[in-house]
């Protein structure tokens, strides 16, 4: 191939003339491959498309043999066009034919054919069609060839999606059909409506540039819009999640003002392309680039880079507002759909009375995860499948109560999720209703209701539930947010934040958790094999002691004088406990020395999270104010199954005789060395292993806001001493289901475990 293949604006211009004439679709993608060969001199050009049933149909091909179009059939599995399909990257091979992968059809003709290019057709994220060449002689094509070959697939992606429609097996378009997914809750509960989707669709009349100096200058303009946008929303009232948003937005800000970034922007629209299609093509440069990496960090930066992508295709859309004005103009009745959307952007959705939010790609523990629990809203994530499975305007129940999405449902499941739903709200407003109620049982055992949070977003729930403080409140979200670690005045601000909006009520700090999966921006920490029981919370602290130390003297300083309580996360030995305990007391010294004030009160504890340290709890006696026990962690430790991992996720129950057990033994061993022990975990939320909890004398739980409804029902329903004899005959015992067995003690003694 010449090498004006890699500067392909000559292409583009013949390519919008064909694609811009009225003809078949057959007609249209013929003329395409047969101009694509003959502008780069290749011997063949050939394009497949992906259909219902997932195979990858020759659709039109110049060079190998017209009959086999339409005829030829690949799966994701067969041959080099379904290896590209598989992985979503180009693949370039020197002599095709004797390539392991290689699947040889005798009708195509293409024996004489050994130089081989191949790149997938994007569309949403999703491969919906391949792009090939292929040459007679042996060779290998160069870096900008498959670029620029890139370039053409995603001109060609609105054309492939939109002609030569392929039906299902049996005839049936895809959009008439039922379709069920399964997801993983962010956040509890059901929403009902019509599919918005949020990925910005650039038009195929958009992709090329009728001026290219006309269409640089209209770049500019949106890049000076959005970076006026981004200042207007630092400007404004981001206090929802504290410091967090703004950490996001300053980092957006600076990818924005990137020169660079800019600079290839323009260089793509000189070339020929619309600014969209060039913006299009650097988020696709971004996903190619970041999708496989295995560091969490830059995993969560790809949803950043793609939040900033997709703000900019609405500034060329021709928004003239901040972004968040796109987000609030959601219906009620609306469900957003989206591959992927950053933290700050999610945020935007906060007052856009959405009914739900469905996200196909996002990790429990991520960012928009966070903020999404936050929000309140009904929303799923790592939905798979779901932009190949849903089109706009397409009715659906997101269940997020049992991890469901109903695509396209039929009438009689759309009545009964709208019983549900009504049920769902006379729920809630008896929850309301028990607010200022005090968390006692029947027979006057008072249990002490706390709140997890991390953002501001769940602290404004303290006075909605009733919570009686916060039991944990994870600080390390400000570090991962920020492309730089926050400064020693922003988390002073942050805390003292907290602090004042608890008032009286209890704050219990855990200091850093990082290492592990949650990452620090510009580390050089390897992934690890195995990251929860890796260089982690306290141990990762201890081995930074500069930064363990500067948050230490941030949350001193923000108490003023005040109350401080403070613990450590994942302490295993009593030696690591001490350590941080020594760090916290010298930055108090630090700070007195200098005219700050001592902490009226310090409260120092550990979070057993770690198995070993159930054996351990002697040799802190005296020393530590407090346990708190971190039942994620513990329990998945306890029995060897990650949560996350579906295939044993079933194993990590608490609800087990062997758990009560383990966690009876903890409990007892704090009574008798006299450290007050609490409870604080996600498990704590349910109703039967809070009242499970409760028979084994845990009097202090901390939970999700979503849970404390729930759990003060479920408390205010039981007679303790009728419960505790039962369950504890029944933790003893060693015949049948012991998760059945407190379902029938609680049934018995009519306990509020479930609705009426």
């Amino acid at each position: 191939m010449p090498q004006t293949f890699s500067v392909p604006r000559l292409l583009i211009n013949r390519l919008r003339n064909v694609m811009a004439g009225d003809m078949e679709a057959d007609t249209r993608l013929q003329q395409v491959v047969t101009l694509i060969a003959g502008t780069m001199v290749a011997d063949v050009c050939s394009i497949y498309k992906r259909t219902d049933s997932d195979e990858l149909e020759l659709v039109a091909t110049e060079g190998l043999s017209a009959t086999a179009v339409h005829q030829t059939r690949m799966g994701f599995d067969e041959g080099l066009v379904g290896q590209i399909a598989l992985s979503g990257e180009p693949l370039s091979i020197q002599d095709a034919p004797n390539h392991p992968a290689f699947s040889y059809r005798p009708e195509t003709g293409e024996d004489p054919y050994h130089a081989f290019l191949g790149v997938p057709i994007l569309r949403g994220g999703r491969v919906i069609g391949i792009l090939t060449v292929q040459n007679r002689a042996e060779r290998t094509y160069e870096e900008d060839e498959v670029d620029s070959l890139q370039t053409i697939a995603m001109v060609l992606a609105e054309v492939v999606a939109a002609e030569a429609p392929t039906l299902t097996s049996n005839g049936v378009p895809r959009d008439t059909r039922s379709v069920n997914l399964r997801g993983r809750i962010l956040c509890d509960g059901l929403g009902l409506g019509a599919a918005r989707l949020h990925d910005p669709v650039v038009s195929p009349a958009r992709y090329f540039a009728e001026d290219p100096r006309a269409e640089v200058a209209r770049l500019r303009d949106a890049l000076a819009r959005l970076q006026a946008s981004l200042d207007r929303m630092l400007s404004s009232d981001v206090s929802a999640i504290f410091g967090e948003p703004r950490e996001v937005l300053e980092a957006f800000k600076m990818l924005a003002s990137d020169p660079l970034w800019a600079g290839r922007l323009e260089e793509a629209v000189r070339s020929g392309l619309s600014a969209e299609a060039a913006v299009d093509r650097s988020r696709r440069e971004h996903r190619s680039k970041l999708e496989n990496a295995q560091d969490p960090y830059l995993r969560e930066r790809l949803n950043d880079l793609e939040d900033l992508d997709n703000r900019l295709l609405r500034m060329l859309a021709g928004a003239d507002v901040a972004a968040n004005a796109t987000a609030e103009e959601g219906e009620p009745n609306e469900v957003l759909i989206a591959r992927r959307l950053g933290p700050a952007e999610l945020l935007e959705y906060r007052h856009s009375g959405l009914a739900a939010i469905v996200l196909e790609e996002v990790a429990p523990s991520s960012h928009a995860a966070i903020v999404a629990r936050a929000m309140g809203i009904p929303t799923l994530g790592g939905v798979s499948g779901l932009s190949g499975a849903i089109s706009s305007g397409d009715q659906v129940i997101v269940d997020a109560e049992e991890g469901t999405l109903h695509v396209r449902p039929d009438a009689s499941l759309l009545d009964a999720y709208a019983t549900r739903r009504l049920l769902r709200t006379e729920r809630q407003a008896s929850f309301q209703a028990l607010r200022d109620q005090p968390s006692r049982t029947r027979d006057g055992v008072d249990i002490t209701l706390l709140l997890n949070a991390g953002l501001a977003l769940d602290l404004e729930t303290m006075d909605k539930t009733g919570a009686e403080g916060i039991g944990l409140f994870r600080t390390e979200f400000q570090f991962l947010v920020s492309d730089t670690l926050p400064k020693m005045d922003a988390q002073i601000d942050f805390y003292r934040r907290v602090l004042d909006f608890a008032g009286n009520r209890p704050v219990h700090f855990r200091t850093l958790d990082l290492g592990g999966d949650k990452m620090l921006p510009n580390s050089d920490q390897q992934a690890e094999e195995n990251p929860a029981l890796g260089w982690r919370s306290i141990r990762f602290a201890l081995d930074r002691p500069g930064l363990f130390r500067r948050q230490l003297r941030a949350l001193v300083r923000a108490a003023d004088g005040g109350p401080l309580s403070v613990m450590f996360p994942m302490v295993t030995i009593a030696e690591e406990f001490f350590e941080a305990k020594a760090l916290l007391l010298d930055e108090i010294e630090w700070s007195a020395s200098r005219g700050f004030a001592r902490p009226c009160e310090v409260k120092v504890g550990a979070m057993l999270e770690a198995p070993a340290f159930a054996y351990g709890l002697k040799d802190v006696a005296g020393e530590v104010d407090f346990i708190s026990i971190g039942t994620n962690d513990l329990l998945q430790f306890f029995h060897a199954a990650d949560r996350m991992v579906p295939t044993v996720s079933e194993r990590y129950d608490l609800v087990s005789r062997p758990a009560m057990r383990f966690l009876e033994f903890i409990r007892t061993s704090c009574e008798e060395l006299q450290i007050p022990v609490s409870i604080c975990g996600e498990v704590a939320s349910h109703p039967l292993e809070a009242l499970c909890l409760i028979g084994l004398g845990f009097r202090s739980l901390s939970m999700p806001a979503a849970g404390i409804g729930p759990v003060k029902r479920m408390l205010r329903s039981l007679n303790l001493e009728d419960f505790s004899p039962a369950f504890q005959a029944a933790i003893h015992s060693s015949n049948g289901s012991f998760r059945n067995e407190v379902l029938a003690i609680a049934e018995l003694q009519r306990i509020a475990l479930k609705d009426n």
